[in-house]
């Protein structure tokens, strides 16, 4: 479990989300799964950098935000973090196959471990790894809220034709 000091939640058209930071920076965001979320039981603590981050989702949200700005730290191996590296830079309306993930991280024939460090991406939506979509733009599947109907709604709401 990734360590915090902390928490704020909000509610978002994809179900509610739960944002959690550590020293300044987003380390976490979860979004609500079958109604529940992972740290439903924590009290919320409210800081700087989470107040940011909520006014950018909702602009995110509302259409008017196409990058995020806030401090994130994602904590991975060095194959995770050259991945998730790549989503950040994926622009808003865009999409990647897993195979230019790969070939982005200079390990093109990595398809499957591509595909595990997306799933692994502990910040959804501002690290957006619903971006990525198999080379024939079909949605392969998405970890975060319930699945792909939560990564079909981000896509539709970026304008991003997909199968």
């Amino acid at each position: 479990m990734i360590e915090f000091d902390s928490l704020i939640r909000l509610h978002s058209p994809i179900g509610r989300l739960e944002i959690i930071a550590r020293a300044g920076t987003i380390v976490g965001l979860d979004i609500e799964s079958n109604g529940r979320l992972p740290r439903e039981t924590h009290s919320e603590k409210k800081s700087p950098v989470l107040a940011t981050a909520s006014t950018q989702l909702a602009e995110y949200f509302a259409g008017k935000r196409q990058k995020f700005d806030v401090p994130v730290d994602l904590s991975g191996t060095p194959f995770q973090q050259s991945v998730w590296q790549t989503l950040a830079e994926i622009p808003f309306g865009q999409v990647r196959s897993y195979g230019d993930v790969g070939m982005s991280t200079g390990r093109r024939a990595a398809g499957r471990a591509v595909g595990g460090a997306v799933g692994a991406n502990p910040i959804p939506i501002i690290v957006p790894c619903h971006r990525v979509l198999g080379s024939d733009g079909r949605i392969t599947g998405y970890s975060g809220g319930n699945g792909i109907p939560t990564k079909v709604w981000l896509l539709d709401h970026e304008g991003i034709a997909h199968r």
